[in-house]
């Protein structure tokens, strides 16, 4: 099922393109409209090569996590690789919640020079790269790696609480 949605959005996806607008600018402006959710979104940006993401991935780490908070949406953005990486998702209980999206860079490639290093605005220089936003605000960005769930799990409640 999974799967055939992917492909489908792939499949729609040129259709989708404004007449002056790459891949990669459409990518970005359905992201930011997702984004704009009056509830949190996570936007974790990963690689199934990525050895710090199947570190997360194990013990059920991000299942879990996305099991017990069924109000906050989980966007998984696979950069610097080709495919999606569905498969280890799926080995790994992810992908099936009904508040998880998976999506796939437009660049995928790895090359010095070549790499996404930007989205949403924010520089993108390592991965895991996890972003919590809410109304189109980004709360918290950890852009160094491998993350603590419970320290996420707090950014989310501080994201919901009034400043």
């Amino acid at each position: 099922m999974l799967r055939s949605l992917l492909v489908a959005g792939v499949l729609l996806a040129p259709a989708f393109l404004r007449a002056d607008e790459t891949p990669t600018a459409a990518f970005e402006r359905g992201l930011a409209a997702a984004v704009q959710s009056p509830e949190v979104t996570v936007i974790h940006l990963w690689a199934p090569w990525c050895s710090n993401c199947k570190s997360e991935l194990s013990n059920s780490g991000w299942s879990k996590f996305i099991a017990a908070n069924p109000k906050v949406h989980f966007i998984f953005v696979t950069v610097w690789n080709e495919a999606d990486g569905h498969e280890l998702l799926q080995r790994n209980g992810v992908g099936a919640e009904a508040n998880f999206r998976l999506l796939r860079h437009p660049n995928g490639s790895r090359q010095p020079g070549e790499e996404m290093t930007e989205l949403l605005g924010q520089t993108v220089s390592w991965i895991p790269t996890t972003w919590v936003f809410r109304q189109g605000h980004l709360y918290y960005a950890l852009n160094y790696g491998e993350l603590h769930f419970p320290m996420l799990q707090q950014m989310i409640q501080d994201s919901l609480d009034a400043w």
